[in-house]
C-alpha cells in the first residue's frame, strides 16, 4: 500500500458587485426676476448605498474518507506481525481496508491508520470475495457452523460466513474465505468496530496519501 498528506481546502470565491449612484436631478423652481433669484442652492448627492458583502462559497463535500497518516511499518510486515497506534487519533468513522494482493488489512480511524497486519484468505475455491461489506455482527466467542472452528473477535461480512476473525497467521495457512488476522490484533480491532462499519476488499488496488477511501 502506498504511504503519504493532502488535506482538502475549502476556496471561498467572493463576488464583488459594484454599486453606482444615480445623478441628482435639480429641482424645477418657479420663475423669478433676476434681481430677486437667489443664488443657485447645489443639491447634496444622494447617500452611496451599503456594500452588500459576498457569501462565501460552500466548502466541498468530501466524499468517502481522506487518507491522512499511514502508520510507518519499516517496510513488508511478517506474517503473525502487526502495527497498532491510535494515541492521540481524535474521533472519526472507522472504516477497514483489506487487500488480497498484498496480503494486509488497514484500519482507518478519520482517515488515519490505526492499525495494520498480515493477513491469511481464501485459497482456491474458498476465495474471500472482493467488494464493500457492513460489519453485520459481532462475535468474541463465535464458533464456526460448518468447520466447528473457533473464530474468536468475529466480524461478520457476509451471509454466508466469511468474516474477519483472530487466526494463527503464518505462512502457508490459508482460511475458507474469511480473512484471518493475528488474535491480539483480532482483539483490538473488535475495540474499536462497530456494526455497519465499512469493510473494503480489494486485489492490487493502490490508495496514496491524501486520496480517498472508496468501495
Amino acid at each position: 500500500m502506498m504511504r503519504a498528506a493532502l488535506g482538502f481546502a475549502a476556496t471561498a470565491v467572493a463576488t464583488v458587485y459594484f454599486l453606482g449612484v444615480l445623478p441628482a436631478r435639480e429641482v424645477e423652481q418657479p420663475a423669478a426676476s433676476a434681481a430677486s433669484a437667489p443664488a443657485p442652492v447645489a443639491k447634496p448627492a444622494a447617500p452611496k448605498p451599503a456594500p452588500v458583502a459576498a457569501k462565501p462559497a460552500p466548502a466541498p463535500v468530501e466524499d468517502g474518507f481522506t487518507i491522512k497518516r499511514v502508520l510507518d511499518t519499516g517496510g513488508p510486515i511478517k506474517f503473525g506481525a502487526y502495527f497498532w497506534d491510535d494515541k492521540d487519533v481524535p474521533p472519526g468513522p472507522i472504516v477497514i481496508t483489506v487487500d488480497l494482493k498484498a496480503q494486509t488489512l488497514s484500519v482507518f480511524r478519520g482517515g488515519y491508520e490505526i492499525g495494520t497486519t498480515a493477513i491469511l484468505y481464501g485459497d482456491e475455491g474458498k476465495e474471500t470475495p472482493q467488494g464493500t461489506f457492513p460489519i453485520t455482527e459481532k462475535d468474541a466467542d463465535h464458533v464456526s457452523n460448518l468447520y466447528h472452528a473457533p473464530m474468536p473477535y468475529m466480524l461478520r461480512l457476509t451471509n454466508d460466513g466469511v468474516s474477519i476473525h483472530g487466526s494463527k497467521v503464518e505462512w502457508g495457512y490459508a482460511t475458507h474465505g474469511c480473512v484471518g488476522v493475528p488474535v491480539p490484533f483480532a482483539k483490538l480491532l473488535f475495540g474499536v468496530a462497530s456494526v455497519g462499519d465499512k469493510v473494503i476488499i480489494t486485489s492490487g488496488k493502490m490508495i496514496g496519501m491524501g486520496q480517498p477511501i472508496q468501495g
